[in-house]
């Protein structure tokens, strides 16, 4: 038994809790950060950097704010296990640390400066590259195991609002599910797929073929589907047969929330949190995954806004490519940066993730002067109205999927159309190559043998 570790190890009893135990160990790669939401004696948050084999570890009982203005407690406690990191259930009862412990964000991190100096300093700067923690932070000591979290100035100053997330990154629980021992974690291989041989587009492409596309695309999909609502487009009988958007829940491995619709009516949408969930979708026939533009937890506060380039039919292929590059344009000149994907259709789709909080009122006031300016400056090239007889030799700036339950295809979704094209995100560079259905499920997978060209969609 390490030093290090000693005191974490002799506060728990390991025939009662299912805690790690205490062992020293390193990731391979950059160092990593865990942030645990811990419902003891008193709520709080357990804050933890990866250094030399453990986690240094502080209990914030307010947890992390992105207002640079909110100087958070943080208590320094015991050193944690690396394994530690990604630990969540429920601690029993008279048990040190006894009650619920959810899994609030994880991710990597890097030290600004040197870390062992820092700490003899009582300062520590480091940048977060989690899910919902991002940016550079700081730890000061103030008094003895004292020490106070704040939020650098930087570009993700307000961000978000952490009290609005309620639910597991892992898993997708709710502190509620953890308590009542609620599993929403299960392993694909107990996911049994049904007629695996049928086919979903002809000549040859089968049910299987569409599971095992999903599950090697997984990794990069996930993120832009986890805890993000949807819906889908089944085909019980392939693409050429009945199809349907599915839009409420039918599957025990998904999570589910209620919300009122149009008529105020309750009714259940839902949401995938991992690559079972993603793979029981396709079990059950699902071709196409539609997502909104915000997140289960801040279902309020829109942050990805999608703009479909819809070309009049007979308008070439040279002119919708300069009409992406005029919207690129307009989004830059708006400073807000902009990702490229095909759309397995006819057109293009040009993504923005917005960085800051922003009600559903306003995002949709954004797109619709975006289009809006486009239209204007360039009147014998765009229209903003979704009309078919004003597109004639035209493309439509489609900004209309920008509102609350409107959905937008995801990157790397299938398209239930023939030859099963993807939607694809693609480089900028990569813009004149690349028509908007050229990649399918049979070219798609080559690319991921490539850098991701979004793979910083999320910082």
């Amino acid at each position: 038994m390490k030093d290090k570790l000693k005191k974490y190890n002799s506060k728990r009893d390991f025939a009662k809790t299912k805690e790690p135990i205490g062992k020293e160990r390193k990731s391979k790669k950059q160092p990593i950060f865990a942030v645990q939401h811990h419902m003891a004696t008193r709520d709080h948050y357990d804050f933890r950097l990866e250094f030399e084999g453990v986690l240094k570890s502080w209990a914030v009982p307010k947890g992390p704010s992105y207002n640079p203005q909110d100087k958070r407690l943080a208590i320094l406690v015991e050193d944690h296990p690396y394994d530690y990191h990604d630990f969540e259930g429920t601690i029993p009862k008279g048990e040190y640390g006894g009650g619920e412990v959810m899994l609030f964000d994880e991710g990597t991190y890097q030290i600004i400066g040197d870390f062992k100096k820092s700490w003899q300093d009582g300062a520590l700067k480091f940048k977060l590259n989690g899910k919902r923690l991002k940016g550079k932070w700081t730890l000061i000591n103030i008094e003895k195991e004292n020490w106070l979290l704040i939020k650098e100035k930087d570009e993700y100053v307000n961000y978000k609002d952490i009290t609005k997330f309620k639910t597991s990154i892992k898993t997708g629980r709710t502190m509620k599910q953890i308590k009542e021992g609620v599993n929403k974690k299960q392993k694909s291989c107990n996911i049994e797929i049904t007629n695996p041989d049928k086919i979903m587009f002809k000549p040859d492409i089968t049910k299987m073929d569409l599971v095992k596309y999903y599950q090697k695309v997984a990794k990069r999909m996930l993120p832009f589907l986890e805890n993000r609502l949807i819906s889908t487009i089944r085909c019980p009988e392939g693409i050429y047969k009945e199809k349907f958007f599915k839009k409420h829940l039918d599957n025990d491995y998904l999570t589910k929330v209620i919300l009122p619709n149009n008529d105020n009516k309750k009714e259940d949408y839902y949401y995938i949190t991992d690559e079972d969930g993603l793979i029981s979708e396709v079990q059950r026939n699902s071709v196409e995954f539609h997502i909104w533009g915000s997140r289960a937890e801040t279902l309020e506060n829109p942050d990805y806004m999608v703009f479909d380039l819809d070309p009049d039919e007979k308008l070439s292929i040279k002119k919708l490519r300069d009409g992406v590059r005029d919207l690129k344009s307009i989004l830059e000149e708006l400073d807000l940066k902009a990702y490229l994907k095909t759309s397995g259709g006819k057109g293009y789709h040009v993504v923005v993730p917005l960085k800051y909080e922003i009600s559903w009122e306003e995002f949709r006031k954004v797109a619709k002067n975006v289009a809006e300016l486009m239209a204007t400056k360039w009147p014998d090239k765009y229209v903003d109205n979704m009309r078919k007889v004003n597109r004639k030799g035209k493309i439509f700036i489609d900004w209309v999927r920008n509102t609350k339950s409107s959905t937008s295809v995801a990157p790397y979704s299938l398209r239930a159309r023939p030859n099963a094209p993807v939607s694809m995100p693609i480089k900028w560079s990569e813009l004149d190559k690349i028509k908007p259905n050229e990649i399918t499920i049979k070219t798609a997978l080559k690319r991921l043998r490539n850098k991701d060209p979004w793979e910083d969609f999320f910082n």
